[in-house]
């Protein structure tokens, strides 16, 4: 597998990183078989691997830190901090007081003395983002962390970020991690250039869109999964699946599996450093690696853009950061006495 340099890091990462969400009881409970599944994507070339403290409530890091025993020195590691781990307030967050005992907690269940990649999983709009650098900061000075990183942030947080890191001497963020996919392009609006101009690396989850790129949910049909159940405004959408039924003959035209014209799509971008798989089974994973030399040639990319428009999103991008300024009502409406014209 070929190898890409993440951001300015000149840390050397696969195209393709293994997402360890479905890792624990929220996805595949049994360790050995997710053990064997990581030890496959490694043994196929996969050198980055990108876990989460919330994924199964810190299962998924104990199950990665058992896979790695032995191959530590060989994987690019990354984790993610943010999300509540308990019902204690300050367990959560971007603050320094949680991230400086995240970061442990981390360490001890995957099993290691370092963190290549360290990513804030989310915005803090009651962290000051100074406070959120200034403790990454001290972490990559203790030899903790190599890198750091973002997920999911609006482009505007990412530029903010930048500016706060050189005008404080602080670390900056290296990495972003955002959703993308032929159903979901926005980003490439603003948040791809954005991290193209400040020379950081993008890892990008998603790419099949949460499964709708499959082909396993269709229009003609709805697909009682579990997943399906769960998510019924993303899986019965009908823009979504509109597009879906103008992809699955495109991709039949040129000889593809629709999983792999889509991970080929979303790891053609020249600000995709590497697209997160996220396997749950070992079917899973052997038939995204089956598409490994999969590669799009410009009449296939001009279909694609005419099925899905570049820098657009195919219905609402349900996975996409919500900031307080669209879920709080009160910061979209004025007082109810100041809101008359005369």
């Amino acid at each position: 597998m070929k190898h890409r340099t993440l951001g300015r890091t000149g840390i050397q990462v696969s195209p393709y990183a293994l997402g360890t969400m479905m890792f624990g009881a929220a996805g595949n409970p049994d360790h050995d078989e997710s053990i064997r599944i990581i030890h496959h994507a490694l043994d196929a070339g996969i050198n980055f691997v990108d876990t989460a403290d919330i994924y199964s409530d810190g299962e998924s890091e104990e199950i990665v830190g058992k896979a790695l025993k032995g191959r530590r020195d060989e994987i690019v590691l990354a984790t993610k901090v943010h999300y509540p781990m308990g019902k204690d307030p300050n367990r959560r967050g971007n603050s320094r007081r949680w991230i400086m005992t995240a970061v442990e907690d981390s360490l001890r269940r995957l099993r290691t003395d370092h963190i290549d990649l360290y990513q804030i999983h989310r915005p803090d709009p009651t962290v000051d983002i100074e406070e959120t650098l200034s403790a990454l900061t001290d972490l990559i000075h203790a030899g903790k962390v190599r890198a750091i990183g973002s997920s999911t942030f609006p482009a505007s947080e990412v530029v903010e970020a930048q500016w706060v890191s050189e005008r404080r001497g602080l670390e900056r963020f290296h990495t972003e991690q955002p959703p993308y996919s032929i159903l979901n392009r926005g980003v490439e609006r603003e948040l791809l250039p954005a991290v193209q101009r400040h020379g950081m690396g993008t890892l990008v989850w998603s790419p099949l869109a949460q499964g709708l790129l499959t082909g396993r949910y269709r229009k003609a049909h709805h697909n009682g999964t579990h997943r399906a159940n769960a998510m019924p405004g993303h899986f019965d959408n009908e823009r979504k699946l509109d597009v879906v039924e103008q992809l699955i003959p495109l991709a039949a035209e040129a000889g593809l599996k629709l999983t792999h014209l889509a991970m080929a799509f979303a790891i053609t971008h020249p600000g995709v450093t590497s697209a997160i798989v996220g396997p749950r089974t070992m079917e899973h994973l052997q038939d995204t690696l089956a598409g490994l030399e999969v590669t799009l040639d410009d009449d296939i990319l001009d279909r694609i853009d005419e099925i899905a428009p570049p820098g657009t999103d195919a219905g609402p991008n349900d996975v996409a950061y919500n900031p307080p300024s669209i879920t709080q009502t009160s910061l979209r409406r004025r007082p109810a006495p100041e809101r008359p014209a005369a």
